[in-house]
């Protein structure tokens, strides 16, 4: 049985000062009806990633909305794992194929994590390819079935995707990024497109004292006293690590004080995590002025916090990305970002700000060269960007989304497939 990942209630009214509370109304009277309602969110890691930070944060807003919300985590062994990594980066475009024995151990991890409990849940919210086909295994344990998908599947591998479709096509609703993502050939039930969201109130995106965030990295050896670049993410060839030293190395040709400092969480369902870790070492063992941290060498979230909120530039050069909830955070603190035009990143980004979508090392350079030497203009990218978030990308917009595919779910028996943008507030297709 999935293992129940302790977290608390969150009050929606703790929301208002950054939403306004008409969106705080607007929630509550979404939740009337499904008060006492029992939901599960299901994912494979508690730990690592953007899919359970954005659990750690909703589920307790729903509990605090009066929903019996829970949080349960797969179990299982780092067979099951190397194969969902490979499944994940099919899905996200890369050709490597599944084999019989990869589907063989993917089917049975799933099955051994199909018991839900007694009760059956009113809702389940399976996500991402890791347990989607759990709902294969135990269709009695759940009312309503609802698969989130939060990666880019714009460009699936298509004998990857036919593997999942069956299990996927199982489901009442489906829930995507962006249109983009939506597979041609999904058929069943009702796919809805709602953007994740960060959480104002969450260790990682609460202000800091600017004395305090310079402690914090003076602590772990970065100095204030000279410019520094960041980049926050997984360990993945999609969030193109390499490619960020790359650009690191030929902007401090030019401003030879740069600082980087790459930080990366260390997941349970992602084995490949070490090899990238442990090739970006090799690759900067003799660069000093290369930072690399983990969450287990005592980086957490509040270090993070501290990272994106007083580095002078941030980047997120990813090459594939569903969303990418590191852009958020980092504009939510003021602070400029350069990213790579990837999946939802563009989705982040205030369209004053387009120039800093880029598509390669040279458009990098370029616009990590200028904020660093036009730090009023950084500061007013980094303003544009906190109110562009504040408008479409905090946690209470995401809940409501939720909410109302439940109410959708629960008043119609049988549901017709349909495709609706109307769930997310963000201007999508840009």
């Amino acid at each position: 049985m999935p293992q129940l990942v302790h977290v608390g209630d969150q009050a929606p009214d703790a929301f208002a000062e950054f939403t306004g509370s008409a969106l705080i109304a607007e929630l509550r009277a979404l939740a009337e009806p499904l008060r006492g309602q029992r939901v599960l969110h299901l994912n494979a890691t508690p730990y690592g990633g953007g899919v359970s930070e954005l659990l750690r944060s909703l589920v307790p807003l729903l509990r605090g909305l009066g929903i019996d919300a829970e949080w349960r985590v797969i179990a299982a062994d780092t067979s099951f794992f190397r194969v969902t990594k490979l499944l994940h980066n099919a899905l996200q475009g890369a050709a490597t194929p599944l084999t019989a024995e990869d589907r063989e151990i993917y089917l049975a991890g799933n099955k051994t994590n199909a018991p839900l409990g007694e009760q059956p849940y009113d809702f389940v919210f399976v996500n991402d390819p890791q347990p989607a086909a759990i709902r294969h295994f135990s269709p009695g344990l759940g009312k309503h079935w609802i698969w989130r998908c939060h990666i880019d599947t714009s460009e699936a591998n298509l004998a990857a995707w036919e593997f999942l479709h069956r299990y996927v096509s199982e489901y009442d609703a489906t829930v995507f990024t962006m249109p983009e993502f939506v597979p041609h050939d999904l058929d069943g039930g009702i796919v809805a497109i709602s953007a994740p969201a960060i959480d104002p109130l969450s260790p990682k995106n609460l202000p800091l004292p600017q004395v305090l965030a310079r402690r914090i990295m003076e602590w772990v050896g970065i100095r204030t006293d000279r410019p520094i670049m960041t980049q926050v993410s997984r360990f993945d060839p999609w969030k193109d690590p390499m490619g960020v030293i790359d650009v690191y190395r030929q902007v401090r040709s030019e401003e030879p004080d740069l600082q980087l400092a790459l930080l990366g969480s260390m997941a349970l369902d992602d084995p490949q995590g070490w090899e990238i870790y442990s090739a970006v070492l090799d690759a900067t063992k003799n660069e000093p002025d290369v930072h690399v941290f983990t969450n287990l060498t005592g980086v957490s979230n509040v270090e993070v916090n501290a990272f994106q909120a007083h580095s002078d530039v941030v980047i997120q050069k990813s090459i594939r990305e569903g969303f990418g909830l590191v852009v958020s955070e980092t504009l939510w603190k003021g602070t400029p970002i350069v990213a790579g035009r990837a999946g939802g990143i563009p989705l982040q980004i205030p369209p004053e700000d387009g120039h800093l979508l880029v598509d390669d090392v040279e458009g990098a350079v370029a616009q990590v060269l200028k904020l660093l030497r036009d730090p009023h203009e950084a500061r007013a990218s980094g303003a544009r960007g906190r109110e562009w978030v504040r408008t479409h990308f905090l946690l209470p917009r995401l809940a409501a989304d939720d909410l109302r595919l439940m109410l959708r779910l629960a008043r119609a028996a049988a549901p017709p497939r349909t495709t609706t943008g109307d769930l997310s507030s963000p201007p999508l297709g840009r």
